[in-house]
């Protein structure tokens, strides 16, 4: 169910009864002024407020606790991570394949095995650094790109953890801050070297340039950095991709913060939800949201090109199954 676009409302909300007596409820929010972080908070708020329910975490609203500093100043790595845009994003080139969208669910014990072989004795990777890990070695496994093509792989961090971390003081107001507190670092690789390592080696790639972004100066840094450019708007440089002589690249992101079981509206938990990016990029894009029915399973979104959907199902088509209402209950 997609809302109708606009470019000035902050906030949009739809809610279409089925002729079954289902309910959608639909909301569209502004990215720049709120992440998916928020929005979970919002929707939260919005469902214990219909059940004339008490808030426990109230959202905080104040933008000056991400005030740039005096004077402004940051790591020259983040000029390799963001580019102003004053205008419009350029159209893609002629030559680019369009990106599709599709919907998989992967069983909870896909998600640990990919973990298992992601981690060694010695350390311990997450199930999305693990997951991002996998695809990356996926799609480039399943290519049939020259030796020397590279790809990016990209993640978005939530910097609110970080920032709580070093200010005790305004943990809760870091932990609850509505906006947007968001990096998208990205690494880079040769297709030939993914497909020679080990998964768990391809994991320590992508904790590598993720733990460059997990700390407090990389988030300050950001801010001043947009401080620094303003008015232009903060773009991520791997969101305006790269020609197709340059490889492909990926950003996948965690939506595990969506709140499917706590919002009940009053009539009920629901039996689906779902973020939904209408991304406008050359680059592909991978959502990773926790199943309704709570047993730990995945439901993926994916926004990639018709060889990258090819090479995923023929690859791996136990882990990664076509949503059905089967996936559902």
């Amino acid at each position: 169910m997609q809302l109708p676009k606009s470019v000035t409302h902050v906030l949009m909300k739809q809610v279409t009864e089925l002729k079954c007596g289902s309910m959608i409820i639909s909301c569209a929010f502004n990215h720049q002024l709120s992440d998916a972080y928020s929005m979970s908070m919002f929707l939260v708020a919005w469902a214990k407020h219909a059940r004339l329910e008490k808030m426990s975490n109230l959202p905080s609203f104040r933008p000056s606790i991400l005030n740039p500093r005096h004077p402004p100043h940051y790591e020259t790595s983040l000029d390799n991570l963001y580019v102003p845009m004053i205008t419009s994003l350029p159209p893609p080139s002629s030559f680019e394949e369009p990106l599709g969208s599709r919907m998989y669910h992967i069983r909870a014990e896909s998600i640990e095995r990919i973990q298992s072989e992601a981690s060694t004795k010695e350390t311990k990777r997450s199930k999305f650094l693990s997951f991002t890990a996998y695809v990356w070695k996926l799609l480039a496994d399943g290519g049939n790109d020259v030796g020397s093509s590279i790809s990016r792989m990209g993640i978005v961090v939530n910097g609110r953890r970080f920032l709580t971390e070093v200010n005790e003081k305004s943990s809760s107001s870091f932990e609850n801050h509505y906006g947007n507190v968001l990096s998208v670092p990205y690494g880079v690789a040769a297709n030939s070297d993914l497909k020679a390592m080990a998964l768990h080696e391809v994991a320590n790639r992508v904790h590598g340039f993720v733990s460059e972004t997990t700390n407090e100066e990389h988030f300050r840094g950001l801010i001043d950095w947009i401080e620094l450019h303003r008015p232009a708007q903060a773009v991520p440089r791997i969101y305006f991709g790269h020609e197709k002589s340059e490889g492909r690249d990926v950003v996948i992101t965690s939506g595990s913060s969506l709140p499917i079981n706590d919002m009940d509206f009053g009539w009920g938990k629901p039996e689906f939800g779902s973020y939904h990016v209408p991304w406008s990029s050359r680059t592909g894009y991978i959502i990773t949201m926790p199943s309704a029915t709570g047993n730990e399973d995945w439901v993926v979104c994916m926004h990639l090109n018709d060889k990258e959907f090819d090479v995923i199902e023929r690859m791996a088509p136990n882990v990664f199954i076509p949503l059905s209402i089967s996936s559902l209950v």
